[in-house]
């Protein structure tokens, strides 16, 4: 665990000074961009790793294995986040857990979480997932509805719209991927003026470990990273995944 411990330090370490460096360059505050490692497929052990050194907004893309390491690790101050998508059935074991859901994709998934908002007495925050590509392998609301959701956002009352979530095209790297992240962006400042009281399109959750500096220099606040901080352990025994 030392040496895991050790590469995952630098790793982090390293992550942190390009996020600073990304920012800086796009003349940003380094300060307003954050941090969510994905955790998926990685044991609670290591996960624990990750809160001891610091990193507590950890992110999962299946409820049930948030489910599980928020059972293993509630003895620490983790902020968990659901990066992947969430179905109906699932809102109310995962609801009660998260700090913020990335991936809300469906009006009737708002409707679920705002009823189960109200039974369990929460005001969760929400980001809308927004398929900007058009990839038809990847959830998320249209571009073209999106205006008629923030248009109706006032029903619901628990539940916050914080902002908006994309992920680049598969394939997508470099400038292409940076048209994803740009359309994100463009699409939050058309809509901003249209929310009503009580939601807010503030929070850009765009870049994972690939590109998240195309992703910052485009307006994210929120990044998701997986891969570069486990390159080291990228082993089907450590049973930590590559994609995120």
């Amino acid at each position: 665990m030392s040496s895991w411990r050790e590469r995952i330090t630098e790793n982090l370490t390293r992550i942190h000074h390009r996020i600073q460096q990304a920012a800086l360059s796009a003349g940003r505050d380094p300060s307003e961009v954050r941090l969510v490692v994905v955790t998926k497929y990685v044991t609670p052990d290591l996960a624990r790793l990750l809160v001891e050194l610091g990193q507590v907004d950890l992110g999962e893309s299946r409820p049930q294995e948030l489910w599980k390491k928020a059972d293993c690790m509630r003895d620490l101050p983790v902020r968990w986040h659901l990066v992947g998508h969430l179905q109906r059935n699932k809102v109310r074991r995962t609801l009660p857990l998260c700090h913020l859901i990335h991936s809300v994709d469906t009006v009737r998934l708002l409707d679920e979480l705002e009823n189960e908002a109200q039974r369990l007495d929460l005001h969760p925050q929400v980001l809308l997932e927004v398929n900007v590509s058009g990839d038809p392998n990847k959830h998320g609301f249209a571009p073209h509805e999106l205006p008629g959701v923030i248009d109706q956002a006032s029903r619901w009352q628990r539940v916050h719209i914080a902002g908006l979530m994309t992920m680049a095209a598969l394939g997508h790297v470099g400038q292409a991927a940076a048209a994803d992240f740009a359309r994100l962006r463009q699409l939050r400042d058309e809509l901003k003026a249209r929310v009503p009281v009580g939601h807010s399109l503030q929070e850009l959750s765009m870049g994972m470990s690939g590109d998240f500096e195309e992703a910052i220099a485009e307006g994210a606040t929120w990044i998701r990273i997986g891969s570069a901080i486990f390159d080291a352990l990228c082993d089907p025994a450590n049973q930590v995944n590559r994609e995120a």
